[in-house]
């Protein structure tokens, strides 16, 4: 039988050494999915659980838990195991509080993939990304603050190579003058888009990273603890004849207590959605205001440019070919006079 297995287990930890024991404790959660599966009796899954091997890469037990912490551990694994191979049903969450918890999952999938997503809207190239978040820890580990270097802006880069091209060419050429002018302008939209970036971390990615990384992460710390209050509670509510009473009863009261703070939490979160949307609300704000500049920018410039080629139209010349030794030679040359070089016909 399961107990009896698990009550040899409890029995022999003071005769078993701080590497076998803890490994053996540790692939709890390990063999608890493959036994799923397999679809195994429960005297098998015992058997499994107690000669795990010693090496584990995701340790459900700290080494140095106490009796009774190991012992609870064990009995909550107890209780999975009956639910999952046996079909024991245990405490259900009342609709509400399933409710709530699905909504708050979805909130923290959308909030991982909405902050994956608007990084690439500000930083569409992964291989720049990946280096300013190099960039960004070598500072940090070295106490240097944030780096010099900020994301390159595509229309920055495009606008230093008018600009570079357009001095080459020289002021004497419309086209150069016309690629200064565009290069300038690409400067000046490349620059609202980094006050773009700026702004959106600062009032749309900062608050729901925090939000991640503060009010949800105690959500899940909490779910989790109910989770495992729930198994102690059915397993000892199982044990009922062999467990004291006061000890089911204490059980319970620490399972609804963790039940409680839970759905409180998951409650103002979900009343919450006034500030979430103030974070959308401004995100709007920020493009709104980076299209308007750049809408201003390229007005200017397309005006500039029209007034260009007025001008340039109205000053057009008209190309006359010449010959070399026409230039070189005068009118009344000797080679003129020798019929070496005839002087062009009038034409007409």
């Amino acid at each position: 039988m399961v107990n009896v297995a698990l009550n040899r287990v409890t029995a022999t930890k003071g005769r078993t050494s701080p590497g076998t024991g803890s490994g053996s404790l540790q692939c709890l959660s390990a063999g608890t999915e493959p036994l799923t599966r397999d679809g195994g009796s429960r005297e098998s899954a015992a058997a499994h659980l107690i000669h795990a091997p010693a090496v584990c890469s995701s340790p459900l037990l700290p080494v140095n838990m106490s009796v009774s912490g190991m012992k609870k551990q064990l009995h909550k694994a107890s209780q999975l195991l009956n639910e999952r191979l046996m079909g024991a049903e245990g405490t259900k969450m009342d609709e509400d509080f399933v409710k709530m918890e699905k909504s708050v999952a979805a909130i923290q999938s959308l909030l991982l993939e909405l902050l994956s997503k608007s990084t690439q809207l500000l930083q569409p190239n992964p291989a720049y990304r990946a280096k300013l978040s190099m960039l960004n820890t070598v500072s940090r580990i070295r106490g240097q603050g944030k780096p010099q270097t900020g994301y390159p802006q595509t229309e920055a880069m495009l606008g230093e190579c008018m600009l570079h091209y357009g001095q080459e060419l020289g002021a004497a050429s419309e086209f150069g003058g016309a690629l200064g002018d565009v290069g300038e302008a690409l400067l000046q939209v490349s620059q609202a888009r980094d006050a773009l970036d700026v702004n959106t971390k600062r009032i749309f990615i900062d608050p729901l990273q925090d939000l991640c990384n503060t009010e949800l992460k105690d959500i899940r710390y909490q779910l989790k603890k109910v989770s495992g209050r729930r198994l102690d509670f059915d397993y000892k509510r199982r044990r009922r004849g062999k467990i004291p009473v006061e000890e089911v009863k204490q059980a319970w009261d620490k399972f609804t207590l963790s039940r409680e703070l839970a759905e409180r939490s998951m409650f103002v979160l979900l009343q919450n959605d006034v500030d979430q949307l103030s974070h959308l609300s401004a995100l709007v704000t920020a493009l709104l205001a980076f299209h308007r500049n750049a809408h201003r920018i390229l007005l200017g410039l397309h005006c500039n440019l029209q007034a260009r080629r007025g001008v340039t139209s109205v000053t057009i010349q008209t190309w006359q070919p010449r010959l070399l030794l026409q230039q070189q030679a005068g009118p009344g040359s000797a080679l003129l006079q020798s019929g070496v070089l005839l002087p062009p016909k009038p034409r007409g």
